[in-house]
Parts: structure tokens; sequence; C-alpha cells
């Protein structure tokens, strides 16, 4: 990424906290917020999503080759699209286990795929998933990185994916993640058990694989959350405590 505007308006360090939301969004995004084509279930839902800030702090810009991983209904694949321009290129990547287990999980991703030139929608298996090396500036996942971790799939698929995405980033591109708070020092259990992610296990993964965490926003922060629930339960559905993290390839790193 060449520029990076943050969530808050604010150079975002690990540790800070983001004081203020930002007035208007960049041209492009607002573009992207504004795009007919989108579903109005998705426009309706960007409040509570902070689009806007979650957009700004990836850094998208116009022109950027994005790959969404695990795109569910493609609300941010859409987003992306727009943001990128007709220049940009968006992957949008669905897996075929997801695939497998519900179907409309396959239609979403043609759908996306349809609406969108710069959209290519890729289906495939955790283990196939294959990213062209050094092609990538942006790799989004969002709600997604604990299903790397859940029981039917191999113990190193997390990993796997994560070297993956190391390789298909151009030096200096962006990982960024944001997941559903887990008790911390759980581990990866909850992420079977309640579709969350230990936020410190996450960073410790990612890390791993050879990225440096480069800042966090709190905009999907909700202290009302036990974080002992499971998502898809009534009682937080739609409201967990969300952690937002940006991840950076060294700008020395080729593959």
């Amino acid at each position: 990424m060449r520029s990076l505007i943050l969530a808050g308006g604010l150079a975002l360090v690990l540790g800070a906290t983001a004081l203020a939301q930002p007035t208007e969004p960049a041209p492009y995004i607002a573009a992207a917020l504004a795009d007919p084509a989108r579903p109005s279930a998705d426009m309706e839902r960007d409040a509570a999503r902070h689009a806007a800030e979650i957009l700004a702090f990836t850094g998208v810009e116009p022109g950027d080759h994005v790959a969404d991983l695990v795109i569910g209904g493609g609300s941010f694949t859409r987003l992306f699209s727009v943001a990128v321009g007709p220049e940009g290129r968006v992957t949008a990547w669905q897996p075929g286990e997801f695939v497998a287990f519900q179907a409309s999980y396959g239609q979403q991703l043609r759908d996306v795929d349809a609406a969108y030139d710069n959209v290519s929608g890729v289906e495939s298996r955790f283990a196939e998933l294959d990213l062209p090396s050094g092609s990538l500036d942006l790799v989004f996942t969002s709600q997604n990185y604990h299903d790397f971790h859940l029981q039917p799939f191999p113990a190193d698929t997390a990993a796997r994916i994560n070297a993956e995405v190391f390789d298909a980033l151009k030096p200096g591109g962006a990982y960024v993640v944001i997941d559903h708070y887990a008790p911390d020092g759980s581990g990866w259990p909850t992420a079977h058990t309640l579709h969350r992610a230990d936020r410190a296990a996450l960073i410790a993964e990612i890390e791993a694989a050879g990225f440096v965490l480069e800042a966090e926003s709190d905009v999907l922060r909700n202290a009302d959350d036990p974080r002992t629930a499971n998502v898809f339960d009534e009682s937080i559905r739609g409201r967990t405590d969300q952690f937002v993290l940006r991840f950076r390839k060294p700008a020395g790193e080729a593959g």
C-alpha cells in the first residue's frame, strides 16, 4: 500500500485507540458505499459494520489487487470492487468445504462474480487455495479466520493459508483480519465451539508466517459482549466484540 488511511483519521500504532471518526470518506470509498448494484440489505448494515472505517483502515486504493478470503455473501467483495476501480482486481474466494455444507455460498460467489467485471470468483478447498505469487496489494478476511481452526479441517490449515497469503502479497502488502473475540487465553478450542478467535493466538500464528502487526482499530469493539456465547446465539448475534488487525509483509520480503 502506498498511503495508509486509518480509522478515526489518525495513524494508529499498536496500543493506540481511534479517538474520532472520519467526517467524510475518500471519494472512491464513498463511491463504493453508494454503489447502486449493492443489495439494500448490505447498505442497511453499513453503519453497524462501520464499512467506511474498515475500508479506510485496510488502506485499499484505486488500482489495487485485492483478495477477499471467505466472502460469505460478498458484501465486502462488492465494496472492494468499486473502490479499486476498473484498473484494479478483486479475487473472491469461497472455500469448497463451505459450499458443500451450504449451497447458497456457491450461488453468492457466482452472483458477485457476474455482477462486477473486475471480480474473479474462485471456489476451492482450503488445502487448494492458490493465489499468484507476489500479485496482491491487500488480502482481507472478515469474521472467518477462526474457521481455519474448525475441527473437521487439518490442524495446519491456518498455517497453510497464512503462508499462501504471505507469498501472494507484494512486498509491503497488507493482510487485514477481523474476527470475534474469544476469551483471552482460550486458545483455539473456542473456534469450533463458539466461532470466535483468541486474539493473542491469532497474532502469534500470523506473525509466525513472517508478518508484522502494524495497526489495530477499535471500531467494532463491544464491551457488553461477555465473549462466552456462540456468535450465532441470538443474545449476541450481530453485536459481538470484534478485533480489527492490519499486518504487513515486510518490504524486503519477496516471497
